[in-house]
């Protein structure tokens, strides 16, 4: 029997967000009846939304258009943007928030509040003013997944204009929600600050297990390392590790990057450097599973990129490999939690770097060592298994105290 109807709300689409996908996996497989309203955000993100959506349980709608199937409605959407955020920029944040925030912020919300669900939730900044304002208009509660703290997303510099809307959207309508879930304990501290009567609880992005994915084994020749991303390319950490490669010979390490390259962005290095074009997300892991250090370099500026926890480290530890990652905030706190994954970095020094790698390719027993600690804990305890059932539980009790 039908638990209840949800609406899920993001501005991205389902190929690009894979913790939008669990969560819609995660309530419909609960008894939860399910619909996804999303945006169009690049055309392979469209190609393999062909692939995933129709093996879902759950329904998936694209909000605003696109340029292949509704070309006008598409134009339309980026004209109503464009002109939000002339006027936005020009009022420090406070006029057209909604719109200027994302391309679909006004279709969004003209659009969710047309469904009766019995609880909306939203995914990404761009999502929450559709969010609270359906369901306002349909006298339901609703809740908002902080994957990022996203004031400082993007900049630290409090006059900054991405900063200005940002904290707007945030301050108008964070006080409506029912709940806020966050993707890292540093997260949801920071938003506790803020908004104290929300609580925040923490959602980690880890991920299903994957079982194709055996335990490691000892591995001959070059030390693979690997990185993946939406987008291959600068302030990403890269050009730190292709820096820390003039230290060693040739034939050492290889290096493979998965991810859309970003044609502004050269590497040149005497290690072998392979590209990886994307794949659908529930891949990742048993791609992943084939080399030996997961690289998570994060650069800790802004402030987000120092507290959030992305979803490469957990990624790296579901496919068993060693992580190697820079100090922030987050990943100090985690890698502190469970020792023995893998080692910690000073962020921003190519030489500290170098001697973590360099002191597992000198020792590659205890590279190998942790690399099973690390599929250890992902198989028993950092893995959406079990991390789902906080979710479900939170969205129940909301539900029972509408």
């Amino acid at each position: 029997m039908t638990k209840a109807k949800v609406l899920l709300i993001s501005t991205g689409q389902p190929s690009l967000n894979p913790r939008l996908v669990k969560e819609a996996d995660a309530l419909a497989s609960n008894g939860y009846e399910v619909t996804v309203l999303y945006s169009h955000w690049n055309d392979w993100g469209a190609r393999f939304d062909k692939i995933l959506l129709p093996a879902k349980k759950w329904k998936a709608i694209c909000i605003g258009g696109d340029p292949e199937l509704k070309p006008l409605l598409y134009f339309i959407s980026k004209a109503i943007y464009k002109v939000a955020r002339v006027i936005n920029k020009n009022t420090r944040g406070r006029w057209c928030a909604e719109p200027a925030i994302v391309r679909t912020g006004y279709f969004l919300i003209r659009d969710a509040k047309k469904y009766k669900a019995d609880i909306y939730i939203g995914h990404n900044l761009g999502a929450l003013p559709a969010t609270v304002k359906a369901a306002q208009a349909n006298q339901k509660p609703c809740g908002f997944d902080a994957e990022d703290f996203h004031r400082n997303e993007v900049s630290d510099n409090i006059d900054d204009a991405e900063v200005l809307i940002r904290t707007h959207i945030e301050n108008k309508y964070f006080p409506a929600l029912n709940y806020l879930t966050a993707s890292s304990p540093l997260i949801a501290s920071a938003y506790s600050k803020l908004f104290p009567k929300l609580s925040p609880e923490v959602v980690l992005n880890v991920f299903p297990t994957d079982k194709r994915v055996m335990k490691p084994k000892i591995s001959n020749g070059p030390i693979k390392l690997f990185w993946f991303s939406q987008t291959i390319g600068h302030g990403r950490g890269l050009e730190e590790v292709i820096k820390a490669f003039e230290h060693f010979d040739q034939g050492t390490f290889e290096l493979h990057l998965l991810g859309q390259m970003d044609p502004a962005f050269t590497i040149s290095s005497k290690i072998d450097i392979h590209f990886h074009e994307p794949i659908p997300s529930d891949e990742v892991i048993h791609f992943a599973s084939h080399f030996d250090i997961g690289l998570a370099v994060e650069t800790g500026s802004p402030l987000n990129r120092d507290i959030c926890l992305t979803n490469k480290i957990f990624t790296y530890m579901q496919a068993g490999l060693c992580v190697v990652a820079s100090d922030t905030s987050a990943q100090t706190q985690l890698m502190s939690e469970y020792p023995g994954i893998g080692e910690i970095y000073q962020k921003n020094s190519t030489q500290a770097l170098a001697d973590v790698l360099s002191y597992y390719q000198q020792h590659q027993d205890e590279l190998f060592k942790a690399k099973s600690t690390a599929f250890d804990i992902a198989k028993s305890k950092l893995n959406w298994e079990t991390e789902s059932k906080n979710l479900l539980t939170l969205v129940d009790q909301t539900l029972a105290n509408k």
